[in-house]
């Protein structure tokens, strides 16, 4: 979004096709926030990295476009909040700072000083005009060395999907006054899951508080076994209706609405070449799931021109 002929490029294929909508990072997975922000406590503590110099501009001329814009903030993976606060992170045994696989500090889901700051971060945002605020990463860590973890802030008694439904609960109560909807993205398997992948996610606990849940049922991350396929990643229409179906009977179990599920698909290859049709299927599995929105995710923004509708 900070690069000016890549998102024009990038605008011109949302408005000459059937996309109408675009997800701008807000705080990303380094904790970095994209654009200046008028709140004290975020300037004193130096978050933002202006990447975006013209954030009111360019959503002035993605709302000419009618294009909805939504803001993504990831939450506990948050690097640079754990730099400044070590007393929040999730530690190993020792007292040390932890990092996942990818080198990546963590803070701990029970730690409310953090929580007050990620409102924070999302009310100044709303101010810059975006029509919606998405949060990603509202877990448990899951990828590292996990026999070397330890909590100063959660109890580690409370079941860490209680933690993360009091913040879910926390979310809606502190920002459910700004007028916009709340959404969450979640991992795909809570979708068929009855627990809470040891990450703290469970499909029910969040639809109470969001105006939109995200599943990321992308068919490369379903392990070898699933619905009895030897590689999901092939299979992208019976992982994504097999899993779309699970949510809807879930949500109308929960006395909740099926239509706040909006899942997150792959236009990306891995485990399999993903094709226009192959991305296309994936669509249609929602569809013919009874719902009608998702958002479409590629890493390095290319997508696959030909595997959406012309306007």
């Amino acid at each position: 979004a900070g690069t000016k002929n890549w998102r024009e490029e990038l605008v011109e294929f949302i408005d000459s096709t059937e996309l109408n909508s675009v997800v701008i990072d807000i705080k990303d997975y380094t904790g970095r926030i994209s654009f200046e922000l008028d709140d004290s406590y975020i300037n004193e503590l130096g978050s933002v990295e202006k990447r975006i110099p013209d954030i009111n501009d360019f959503i002035k001329i993605l709302h000419q476009k009618n294009i909805y814009v939504i803001g993504r903030i990831s939450v506990f993976q948050d690097p640079y909040f754990v730099k400044k606060n070590p007393k929040v992170a999730v530690k190993k045994k020792d007292g040390s700072v932890w990092k996942d696989y990818k080198g990546l500090t963590w803070v701990d889901p029970a730690a409310r000083e953090f929580w007050l700051y990620i409102v924070l971060v999302a009310k100044a945002s709303e101010k810059m005009g975006f029509d919606e605020l998405n949060f990603d990463y509202i877990r448990f860590p899951s990828d590292g060395n996990m026999k070397n973890i330890a909590y100063d802030h959660w109890d580690e008694k409370t079941p860490r999907a209680e933690v993360i439904k009091e913040f879910f609960s926390y979310l809606r109560r502190e920002l459910g006054g700004l007028g916009v909807p709340l959404s969450a993205d979640l991992f795909g398997m809570t979708t068929t899951n009855a627990d809470d992948l040891n990450i703290g996610q469970i499909l029910e606990y969040a639809a109470p508080y969001f105006d939109y849940i995200a599943p990321m049922v992308y068919p490369s991350h379903y392990p070898s076994g699933f619905i009895n396929l030897k590689n999901p990643a092939a299979h992208p229409y019976e992982v994504v209706h097999y899993s779309m179906k699970a949510a809807v009977e879930k949500l109308l179990k929960a006395s909740s609405t099926p239509s706040k599920l909006r899942p997150w698909l792959q236009d990306f290859d891995l485990g399999a070449d993903y094709n226009a049709e192959m991305v296309r299927k994936q669509m249609q599995a929602v569809y013919n799931a009874g719902l009608t929105s998702w958002m479409m995710w590629d890493a390095g923004n290319k997508y696959t021109r030909d595997a959406y509708l012309q306007e």
